[in-house]
C-alpha cells in the first residue's frame, strides 16, 4: 500500500525552543490517523511544515510522494485550527468560490453546496453572511469548503471546535463516509481522544515534540496491558495509590493496576470499602488513558 503522507526525521525550532524533535510518521492511502498531543506538543507546527506554511529545519515531508506546492490543492483538503473564512461573504457564494478554485464549475458547485447544506442543517442559512452565523455554524461552513471537492488527502486540525456532541457525531459520520466511499486519507489532530479511538485506524501521540506512541490503535492498546478496569459506580471511589491509578469522569472510572496488582485484588478492595459497583469490565486501556499516561510523562 502506498503512503499518502510521509514525515521522516523532521525537526523544527523557533529560536532556542525545539518545537518538534526528529519526528517520523507515515499515513497509508485510505488510512485514518489520529494525531494526539497536549497543547504546545508540536502538532500544529508539524502540520504547517507539511504544508510549507513554515519551513522545516530538517527532515523529509511529503504529500502523495511530493513536497507540497499549490499544484496539490486539487487533491488536498486542509482545515486549520484557526477559522479562516471571509465573514462578509454569503454562505453559498463562499462555497462556490472555494469550489471554483478547485476546478469545479459553478453549477456543479451549487449542487454540491446545497447537498451539503441539507446534510448539516445549513440550508436555511445559505444566503446569510458568515458573520451572522454562530460559532458552530461557522465551523460547519469551514469544514464544508474544505471537503466540497472530496479530497484525496484530508488534514484536520481540531475539526470539532465549537461543535456540540450531536454535530460532532454528524461530522464523525461524514468523515467516515469520505474515507470509506472516496478512499480519502485522513490525518487529524484532536483533543477529543475517545472519538479518535472510535474512528481512527492508527494513532501517533507526541509529547514535547517527540513521538511517544505510534501504531495501529489495537496494537497500541494491547501493548499497554489487558487488565484495566472500566467501572460504573455510585458514591466516592476510594483512593489506593499502591493498587491503582484512576481516571474518573462523574460516576465512571478507568482504573490502571500498579505493576504486580491483579484486577481481582482491586475489585475486592472496592467491595470491602463499600463502593456500590453498578457495572465493570476488564479490558485493555482506552486510548484516553494511554494519552493521559504519556502526556504526564
Amino acid at each position: 500500500m502506498n503512503s499518502a503522507i510521509i514525515i521522516e526525521n523532521f525537526s523544527k525550532s523557533f529560536g532556542t525552543q525545539k518545537a518538534v524533535d526528529n519526528l517520523s510518521l507515515e499515513v497509508k492511502e485510505g488510512e485514518v490517523m489520529a494525531f494526539l498531543g497536549s497543547n504546545g506538543s508540536g502538532k500544529t507546527t508539524t502540520i504547517r511544515c507539511l504544508l510549507n506554511i513554515y519551513s522545516a529545519d530538517e527532515g523529509k515531508l511529503l504529500l502523495d510522494g511530493m513536497i507540497y506546492t499549490s499544484r496539490l490543492n486539487h487533491l488536498l483538503g486542509y482545515l486549520p485550527e484557526e477559522r479562516g473564512i471571509y465573514t462578509k461573504a454569503r454562505v453559498l457564494d463562499l462555497f462556490v468560490y472555494f469550489a471554483n478554485l478547485r476546478g469545479i464549475k459553478t453549477q456543479e458547485a451549487k449542487r454540491l453546496a446545497l447537498e451539503y447544506f441539507q446534510r448539516v442543517d445549513l440550508l436555511p442559512h445559505q444566503n446569510k453572511k458568515i458573520s451572522q452565523l454562530s460559532s458552530g455554524m461557522q465551523q460547519k461552513v469551514q469544514i464544508g469548503v474544505t471537503i466540497i471537492h472530496k479530497p484525496k488527502i484530508l488534514i484536520l486540525d481540531e475539526p470539532f471546535k465549537g461543535l456540540d456532541p450531536l454535530n460532532r457525531q454528524l461530522f464523525i459520520d461524514l468523515f467516515g463516509e469520505l474515507n470509506k466511499n472516496s478512499g480519502t486519507t485522513i490525518l487529524y489532530s484532536t483533543h477529543v481522544v475517545d472519538e479518535a479511538q472510535r474512528i481512527a485506524d492508527s494513532v501517533i501521540i507526541i509529547n514535547n515534540g517527540k513521538r511517544v506512541v505510534y501504531g495501529n490503535i489495537d496494537e497500541v492498546r494491547n501493548s499497554f496491558g489487558s487488565n484495566h478496569i472500566q467501572l460504573e459506580f455510585k458514591g466516592d471511589l476510594p483512593e489506593n495509590t499502591s493498587l491503582y491509578s484512576a481516571v474518573i469522569t462523574h460516576n465512571t472510572a478507568e482504573l490502571s493496576p500498579k505493576p504486580g496488582v491483579s484486577s481481582t485484588e482491586i475489585i475486592n478492595f472496592l467491595v470491602k470499602n463499600n463502593l456500590e459497583i453498578i457495572e465493570f469490565k476488564i479490558d485493555r486501556p482506552s486510548l484516553n488513558s494511554i494519552f493521559l499516561q504519556t502526556a504526564k510523562k
